[in-house]
């Protein structure tokens, strides 16, 4: 059977970067494999569903490059994707369970049911499940007659259906990542597979679709693991074969204490949503990694290695080697440390292979002001090993774009001096005989000028920078000179000793 791997969200808010690296590795294992990569939609809670949340995540698999082959948008053989539209599918197979005597019917009042957790409370118990025991004692069809059953489902009364999980029984399965996992049932509660409204609950919605959607490997965040016994019964009791797991590590807090939250990243200042995020319900607004400046390919490439390591030195890598190298037996167990400033050398490494005129159109993209401006492209080139987002360039390269009028005080007092001022003027005269100049034409130029009586280079060269740029470092000097043309030197150099003098 050919690989199809899923990543199924849940609308119910902004796509946590978690998120993203569960549906970057299911869409790496299906490239690797020439499979298909599925997007679904787990919408069945509908009272937690949030207006535009559908759309952002698929947004953001976009910005990604993480392409769905079969989903809402794309459609597919196994559609519809969006589990609220698949109602009807569900309930068939949990009539079936029922039919079977593996799952039952509950009545039980949110009253009832508070009453017996309250009663497990008093005499101790610390697990207040509705389990293999505690049904014994609950409203449902286990413990009343089948016409009572009847009367109560012929006269509307609420009810669940639950699943009978059995009383003492160990369950197991393979995990790729974690190897062999053993749970008790005694461990485990009847869970509602059902719900009174006639929804599904995620369980039971979950294994059906991924059984009639012909999925083969289920690659998934690690907080579902205590639920993975519970799918691997219902996977028996239905008489299908479950796929393999395998159980993604947490992304941790940068100290490695606790999950990463999007409480914790507030506090540290940096992203956890792939895009801006406006939540309709709180307001509150989030800025996402990309309006922070990170590019998608420098994203994904850290993204990737939070779990993953194919092992060496090795960290850039490109999406299609990425997709040659990923195994889940290189997927580590344990948690992964979130490192916002290998993020951030991810994003400079990145940066420096992009085109100088793709950061050009970025720049104009981020800058409207900026637009008609020809010499784009050669600052981009100037600027990019000095910065770690594109936005950085405006503030970085601000001399280009504008005269300096203030001028470094700490470098005026070092090296603004009468020799300085003296040699300047001159390489001001030498340079306009020029209508335009190369950085290395513009090195001889000044190299032949101080040679004349011997001047030394170190001299001069500071308070050169600091008339051109205002500052006492930055880009490689003759570039700069070559960018600003000999004229506009001329004039800086000028305006300089003007003001400092």
């Amino acid at each position: 059977m050919s690989v199809r791997v899923r990543f199924a969200p849940s609308p119910t808010g902004a796509l946590h970067i978690g998120g993203v690296r569960t549906a970057l590795y299911n869409y790496l294992f299906a490239k690797k494999n020439n499979g298909t990569f599925i997007l679904r939609i787990e919408d069945t809670d509908r009272t937690r569903f949030v207006e535009g949340a559908e759309a952002y995540i698929e947004k953001s698999l976009a910005w990604a490059g993480i392409i769905p082959d079969e989903g809402p948008s794309v459609g597919g053989d196994f559609g519809p994707y969006r589990q609220s539209e698949r109602r009807d599918i569900y309930s068939k197979y949990a009539q079936q369970l029922v039919a079977e005597g593996k799952a039952y019917y509950a009545f039980d009042t949110s009253e009832e049911l508070d009453a017996m957790r309250d009663r497990l409370t008093e005499a101790g118990v610390v697990n207040t499940q509705y389990n293999a025991i505690t049904r014994m004692q609950m409203n449902n069809a286990l413990t009343l007659s089948k016409e009572e059953v009847q009367v109560k489902i012929e006269s509307g009364e609420p009810y669940v259906v639950r699943i009978k999980m059995p009383r003492n029984e160990d369950i197991r399965f393979k995990d790729e990542v974690r190897g062999w996992v053993v749970v008790n049932s005694a461990t485990l509660d009847d869970k509602v597979l059902l719900k009174s409204d006639g929804m599904p609950t995620y369980h039971l919605a979950n294994i059906v679709d991924d059984h009639l959607m012909k999925i083969t490997h289920v690659i998934r965040g690690e907080e579902w693991l205590p639920s993975a016994p519970l799918h691997i019964t219902l996977y028996e009791y239905l008489g299908w074969e479950a796929p393999q797991m395998a159980h993604l590590p947490l992304l941790l807090k940068p100290d490695g204490n606790g999950k990463l939250s999007k409480r914790a990243a507030d506090k540290l200042g940096f992203p956890i949503f792939p895009l801006n995020w406006n939540d309709p319900q709180s307001g509150e607004q989030s800025k996402g990694f990309k309006e922070n400046g990170y590019l998608p390919e420098a994203f994904v490439n850290f993204l990737a290695l939070l779990g993953w390591n194919p092992g060496g030195e090795q960290e850039i890598f490109s999406g299609e080697e990425l997709i040659d190298l990923f195994s889940l037996e290189k997927i580590n167990k344990a948690g992964a440390k979130f490192d916002i400033e290998k993020a951030k050398w991810f994003n400079q490494q990145y940066l420096k292979q992009i085109s100088n005129d793709e950061i050009a159109a970025k720049l104009v993209e981020l800058f409207p002001d900026l637009k008609g401006n020809d010499l784009l492209p050669e600052i981009a080139h100037s600027l990019k090993e000095r910065v770690t987002f594109i936005e950085e360039m405006k503030v970085a390269g601000q001399f280009y774009f504008e005269r300096p009028t203030v001028y470094n005080e700490k470098m005026v007092k070092k090296k603004w001096n009468e020799l300085a001022v003296e040699k300047l003027q001159g390489f001001a005269k030498e340079l306009s005989k020029q209508e335009s100049v190369k950085a290395d034409e513009a090195k001889t130029i000044f190299t032949e000028y101080l040679a004349q009586d011997e001047t030394p280079m170190g001299r001069v060269m500071p308070a050169l920078r600091l008339s051109l740029t205002g500052e006492g470092g930055g880009p490689d000097l003759m570039h700069i000179i070559q960018i600003l043309g000999p004229q506009e030197v001329a004039d800086r150099i000028a305006l300089a000793v003007e003001r400092l003098n």
